[in-house]
């Protein structure tokens, strides 16, 4: 018997591959993260569960259920820090993400906080919607030319890659990087030993790491305060690797020129002091916000779940 449990509404194709392979299938209709309650009882309930961000497996959570019934977290996303992978191994709890399937996605919804970011367009649409253009002249609004500029991507991982590919390649950026170990890239690109001495020395500085306890505020007031003042901020990767407290104060002292968020430390909690300012690009957590992207998504997800219920190697283990 085979029962799995979805934790949020999925798009109809997801649902329907997802009953051709489990004999049962429950979707959750709630579209918050799971309560503590249900992340307990989905542990006790369920043989799969198909979680996602914000559903936060954490190990007290596997603590309070020593012996779950649930054997696969088949976790809808490639990052998968709210799921304590340690505790779920010790509980023989297997974890698995889908990789690849939001690459192109989260690297265009980068690409767009960039420009929004550096041509002010976020400030410009206000000011139209409000009824307080007066009209265009040579020095309305002026902004940062972003292309042939550099940009500092860290963690050249696959998103990291596809965003600083469409850097060189569409805007003819010169392209450094931090990461662990260099990498065999198919455009030119310097990586820099450390992050401040990238921030120093960048236009645009791009967040793409996992989250986790490794990068946990890795963007402080160190490296904002290391970046030139006509420089950039962008993070689509998860909400606490940028200290957003640091980064209010920056842009309140306007010490750099601005940031594109696509994520935030406590989602979807956004601080009032950060929305109050003109000179950062808020999104709601779009990096995948297209229906092909969640479809793929799903559907990778599902093949995870479908080689669980078919004693197959997992695809995706994490």
């Amino acid at each position: 018997m085979s029962r799995l449990w979805i934790t949020r509404p999925l798009p109809d194709e997801v649902v329907a591959a997802a009953r051709a392979v489990c004999d049962e299938v429950v979707v959750r209709e709630e579209t918050l993260p799971l309560t503590d309650v249900e992340l307990r009882a989905g542990l006790r309930d369920y043989e799969i569960i198909l979680p996602t961000l914000g559903d936060q497996f954490s190990a007290s959570v596997f603590a309070d259920v020593p012996d779950p019934r649930c054997k696969l977290l088949a976790n809808f996303g490639v990052g998968y820090n709210h799921i304590d992978v340690t505790a779920a191994a010790a509980a023989e709890v297997a974890v698995t993400n889908t990789p690849g399937a939001v690459t192109d996605a989260t690297a265009d919804i980068a690409l767009m906080l960039m420009l929004m970011s550096a041509r002010r367009a976020g400030e410009g649409e206000r000011m139209v919607r409000a009824g307080n253009w007066p009209g265009w002249h040579p020095t309305q609004m002026l902004g940062l030319h972003m292309s042939g500029k550099r940009v500092g991507i860290v963690g050249m991982g696959r998103i990291g890659q596809a965003i600083a590919r469409r850097c060189h390649f569409g805007f003819g950026m010169d392209v450094s990087y931090v990461n662990r170990s260099d990498k065999a890239l198919d455009f030119p690109a310097s990586r820099v030993a450390d992050l401040i001495t990238l921030a120093g020395a960048v236009d645009v500085l791009v967040a793409a790491v996992p989250g986790g306890a490794e990068t946990h505020h890795l963007i402080g007031a160190d490296v904002l305060n290391a970046m030139p003042s006509h420089a950039h901020l962008i993070n689509i990767s998860r909400g606490d690797v940028v200290d957003e407290a640091a980064l209010i104060a920056a842009l309140e002292a306007g010490s750099i020129g601005g940031a594109g968020l696509d994520v935030y430390e406590r989602e979807p909690e956004v601080p009032a002091a950060l929305r109050a300012l003109e000179n950062v690009t808020l999104l709601p957590h779009l990096g995948t916000a297209a229906l092909e992207v969640r479809v793929d998504m799903g559907l990778m997800a599902v093949r995870n779940v479908a080689a669980f219920c078919a004693g197959e190697a997992l695809p995706n283990a994490v």
